[in-house]
């Protein structure tokens, strides 16, 4: 008979609109065709198309690796398979100057509308109108492919909240609640569009640099095909491959919440770009994410501003009319979004603002709110953990939602890599991947501030989040 899963697309669409902590969905996917997504499968799919890795030291240090610090390059996915099995014939192949004892390769944040452009049909593998979203499939998607080790630094999305699919592979995952921010000390720089970084290492914290990172709460699980991960609006993730190839697809979905982010983000685009600009570009400081294509100018920034500020009032406009439910310290759920980074274009379209008027009724849930989530064996919850067990070790959830388990490992998680130019990527062979900008190191002079440090200061989410306030509150009067 046909499978029966343990929510219904409704129920499942009320959890994720609902829950504000991490949890994990068993038996929600089973029948995808997207679960056949291994890498031998992708390879014959993509027909000897080349795709960009970022590779990264496995050596762990006491700063972040951020992106700008890695090394690209471009091959196939059979050729990454043959280098991430020892094969020989990856000597003479783009990975050929990186050790696979030494180096771990990331296919980062690739959008699957992209990659299979030439293969539309491919995007129905993808089924996220189970989970409540009709219309949602692999073009709205993202796909990650990586080898042991592969990861990105802590960070949080500043829209959208996350649901992330495990095809191939295992991957462990560290989550810190929002409230933990000040604990993460967040940074802009490098700066990226919608991406807050934490200067801390969350693998090998350096705890005379950051002594608050202590008082933080983890949340960890390791991931296993077949399961799906939701993770909450602006959650710190920081997620590692655990197994020496994994496969992952996810797809953020928006809130009407995104229209104040964006406002924010403009303003937080605009100080940086502006004061960045303004330093002497032979300093060499790499303060612009790989992902990002360009210092955009002030008079582009300042459009996307007022755009950003439109659209954020109208949706309020069309919210008030409609149910008085504000967009601040709502998490209200939009089903037509697309990427993560919707960027530059921010007009807000009308059906987006009043298509989701009913789902402001979902209030937060507090300790009441939380006990009529339907947590069992389907639905398993990402508890936290102290600090001493999570360096170490993490929950793992059985694929068929039994028991919780508990294993000796550590953890990460993926971030994005659209197709765009890179700002640095040397040719050179084992160049320095393990190159830190200015910001990450121990300072040289306790009295010496850079503009980093000024930048830190005012692009601090809860400046930023103050000054966005400030802003919209002067448009209403």
């Amino acid at each position: 008979g046909e499978d029966v899963k343990p929510f219904t697309p409704e129920k499942t669409k009320e959890i994720v609109m609902s829950l504000q902590q991490p949890a994990v969905f068993c038996n929600m996917a089973g029948d995808w065709p997207a679960l056949h997504w291994n890498v031998k499968y992708l390879s014959a799919v993509l027909e000897g198309k080349t795709i960009q890795f970022r590779l990264g030291l496995k050596t762990v240090d006491l700063v972040p690796q951020f992106e700008t610090s890695c090394s690209y390059v471009e091959a196939t996915l059979e050729e990454f398979l043959a280098w991430s099995c020892g094969q020989p014939s990856c000597l003479s192949g783009p990975f050929s100057c990186y050790d696979y004892s030494k180096y771990w390769a990331y296919a980062d944040y690739k959008y699957i509308a992209r990659i299979f452009e030439d293969k539309p049909e491919i995007f129905q593998d993808v089924r996220w109108s189970d989970f409540g979203f009709p219309g949602r499939s692999g073009k709205e998607s993202t796909l990650w492919i990586g080898s042991e080790g592969a990861n990105t630094p802590c960070h949080l999305d500043s829209y959208g909240c996350n649901l992330v699919l495990q095809v191939q592979g295992r991957k462990r995952w560290h989550l810190f609640p929002p409230g933990d921010t000040s604990f993460l000390y967040p940074t802009r720089i490098p700066y990226e569009e919608s991406s807050i970084f934490s200067k801390v290492n969350i693998a090998n914290p350096d705890l005379k640099r950051f002594p608050e990172f202590r008082n933080s709460t983890v949340h960890v699980v390791t991931l296993s095909p077949g399961q799906v991960l939701l993770v909450p609006r602006h959650w710190w993730h920081y997620v590692e491959s655990i197994d020496p190839v994994t496969v992952s697809i996810n797809s953020w979905i928006e809130l009407d919440a995104d229209h104040e982010a964006r406002v924010e983000e403009a303003i937080t685009r605009m100080l940086v770009c502006a004061i960045k600009s303004a330093e002497n570009p032979s300093d060499g400081d790499l303060w612009l994410n790989p992902t990002e294509v360009e210092a955009t100018s002030h008079e582009i920034n300042l459009q996307y501003l007022n755009k950003a500020v439109s659209a954020y009032l109208k949706c309020q406009e069309t919210s008030v009319s409609g149910q008085a439910c504000s967009s601040s310290t709502g998490a209200k759920q939009r089903t037509n979004a697309s990427c993560k980074r919707k960027r530059r274009e921010v007009g807000c379209e009308p059906e987006s603002c009043t298509l989701r008027a009913q789902e402001c009724d979902f209030p937060t849930p507090e300790a009441e709110e939380l006990q009529k989530i339907p947590f069992g064996p389907h639905l398993i919850q990402v508890l936290p953990q102290s600090h001493q067990t999570s360096m170490m070790g993490a929950v793992a959830v059985e694929s068929g939602g039994g028991d919780l388990l508990h294993e000796n490992e550590g953890e990460h998680f993926g971030k994005l890599h659209c197709k765009r130019k890179r700002l640095l990527m040397s040719s050179d062979c084992e160049t320095a991947a393990h190159q830190m900008d200015s910001d990450c190191s121990p300072c040289t002079s306790q009295t010496a501030l850079s503009t980093n440090d000024l930048l830190d200061c005012l692009v601090n989410p809860c400046v930023i989040s103050l000054v966005a306030q400030l802003l919209l509150e002067r448009m209403r009067v």
